[in-house]
């Protein structure tokens, strides 16, 4: 890759097209997210953590994908258990912290149990945190800060009101990478992406590649960010 001194910091991951690839592969459409999470989101986070990038997040499962049908989302509760069992290992091993963003309380006793004790086992970690935004919403995360301000007779400005935020402690994506061809954020960080720099690209997720990362990262390093000025 070109020019490394302009990694970014944080890398926002929105993992679109596991049931189309599975489809197209002619699979049953929910091995679709067998593969793009179990195989290639920890792929993925290899990447990230060999390129010493401090910082990802990846939406993992929206508030609105609660209304998908139910034997999808059990399937995907399933492959979040063997997720967070997996992660318990491997990525202790290699020294990742791990932090999840969301209406975490959603998820069933274990799923959250499994959740904050990943957190407490990976706490000390400082190379590279991942972030899992699991029932994520911007707008609820937005709409929650307001009534938690409004709780305690906050005056906030900008800097304030992001720490009432779900995203509390992390950065502001400086990327935001979107697999499976559409081009929108789908309520996904909308505080936090008002200076990221979007790559759509048509690729579905399982069928993402380092290559096209590297691409990725290198156009990134082109860019000039002026943020305004």
């Amino acid at each position: 890759m070109n020019n490394m001194n302009k990694l970014p910091n944080c890398v926002g991951f929105i993992m679109d097209g596991n049931r189309r690839w599975a489809t197209n592969q002619g699979l049953e459409t929910l091995y679709g997210h067998q593969v793009g999470l179990l195989e290639k989101f920890s792929e993925v986070i290899r990447w990230v953590n060999d390129l010493n990038i401090e910082n990802a997040v990846f939406y993992a499962f929206s508030t609105e994908n609660w209304n998908r049908k139910e034997n999808e989302v059990n399937y995907l509760m399933d492959l979040f258990r063997q997720q967070l069992a997996q992660m318990s290992t491997k990525t202790i091993e290699e020294k990742i912290r791990f932090r999840f963003i969301g209406r975490t309380t959603d998820f069933d006793q274990d799923i959250q149990d499994a959740m904050r004790e990943l957190e407490e086992k990976t706490s000390q970690f400082t190379k590279t945190t991942v972030w899992v935004a699991l029932s994520y919403g911007g707008r609820v995360e937005i709409v929650e800060a307001v009534n938690k301000a409004i709780e305690i007779g906050a005056v906030v400005n900008e800097e304030s009101f992001s720490n009432l935020l779900w995203t509390a402690g992390m950065p502001d994506p400086d990327i935001i990478i979107r697999t499976g061809g559409e081009q929108r954020l789908s309520n996904f960080l909308p505080w936090q992406t008002v200076y990221s720099e979007l790559f759509f690209v048509p690729t579905y997720w399982p069928a993402f590649t380092k290559e096209e990362f590297t691409r990725i990262l290198s156009a990134y390093a082109e860019r000039e960010r002026r943020i305004g000025k």
